[in-house]
């Protein structure tokens, strides 16, 4: 049995995009953020999630495991993840080697987070082919794993195989092999073969949960990291009017993309309350915003962490910053106090 009664960790979400209208010179930018999230650590975030895509027109984040080994080194206690590495789109055992050094010089602190992707660009340039993402992404996982035994038994898949040589030097404590998903089917994915699910949305933890029983695992020993898409301030209407056209980009853009799969998929949003009333992005203040995640992580101890973006694209590092200053003020303490109160036996008299 292996829930816990701890509290979810909080986590930074990082994409890096920096569209045209709001630019800023890349190099500041993944500095100012690194410096952000180190800020972060000390207030009591204990995550950061790092995004990939390519070829992408706003400087979207290519190189996470690069960001990875930079965190690694200026951070101390965070949990550093990928959410997700499109893992057709590598050689398998460059990814287990890179996975490896960054646990390595983390101390264990690595979870590689992997997907399916979706861009059909994307394995077009890398020279892939898209119809063959899941079972590319079923090998990447199972070379992944005996890459980190040490490789010597090698492996045969459906697109892709491991040679039978060592692959070293091997990490001390295996990350964790999450995987992101959003359908049922690669949800069910996640509960057959990997350690935990990075879900999109707060709907998908009783699908994962559901899964585990069907492949006859121990429900309890599912890990849930859960992405959030909620803005959580003091006036978050107030905020909301500062932010809503960087958001309105963000979202616009991944449906260009085709990031949302099958028959849910939306139409590009016309405006900023669009996207507000379709409920893809929530405003709440802090009470709010406890009741709900405290709620969520009694229902689902399963949940191990909750992740926020850290800024949305083209919104300046301090704008960011004074949402995580104010969750790391107000909802996180709270959050961790009601929930190891909850934790506590009751004594009957």
């Amino acid at each position: 049995m292996e829930t816990s009664t701890a509290a979810p960790t909080f986590g930074l979400w990082y994409d890096y995009r920096n569209p045209t209208q709001w630019k800023t010179p890349a190099g500041e930018l993944y500095r100012r953020s690194i410096d952000q999230a180190v800020w972060a650590e000390q207030l009591g975030f204990g995550s950061v999630w790092l995004s990939e895509h390519h070829f992408a027109d706003d400087d979207y984040a290519s190189s996470p495991l690069m960001m990875a080994a930079v965190l690694a080194a200026r951070t101390s206690r965070m949990q550093i993840g990928t959410n997700i590495i499109v893992a057709g789109l590598h050689n398998p055992v460059r990814l287990a080697e890179d996975a490896t050094a960054l646990s390595l010089l983390s101390d264990n602190r690595f979870e590689l987070g992997v997907g399916l992707g979706y861009r059909e660009l994307e394995f077009s340039g890398f020279d892939r082919t898209v119809k063959y993402r899941p079972s590319l992404l079923e090998d990447a996982i199972a070379i992944v794993r005996q890459a980190w035994t040490g490789g010597s038994e090698g492996y045969k898949g459906k697109r892709l195989s491991l040679p039978a040589l060592p692959v070293t030097p091997v990490p001390e404590v295996a990350p964790r092999l999450l995987v992101g998903a959003q359908s049922p089917a690669g949800i069910d994915r996640a509960a057959r073969a990997g350690d935990g699910v990075i879900t999109l949305s707060n709907e998908h933890c009783q699908v994962y949960l559901d899964a585990l029983e069907r492949h006859g695992k121990d429900v309890s020993e599912g890990r849930i990291y859960a992405s959030q898409w909620t803005i959580i301030a003091e006036d978050p209407e107030r905020v909301w009017a500062k932010v809503s056209e960087n958001v309105l980009y963000q979202m616009n853009k991944y449906i260009e993309w085709g990031s949302f799969e099958g028959p849910d998929q939306p139409a590009q949003y016309p405006n900023s309350q669009a996207v507000l009333d379709s409920g893809a992005y929530r405003l709440m203040d802090a009470s709010m915003a406890v009741d709900e995640l405290v709620g969520l992580a009694t229902e689902y101890p399963q949940i191990r962490d909750f992740h926020y973006w850290a800024q949305f694209p083209g919104e300046s590092i301090e704008s960011g910053s004074e949402r995580i200053q104010y969750m790391a003020d107000n909802v996180i303490p709270a959050v961790t106090e009601r929930i190891s109160r909850q934790a506590q036996p009751v004594e009957v008299g």
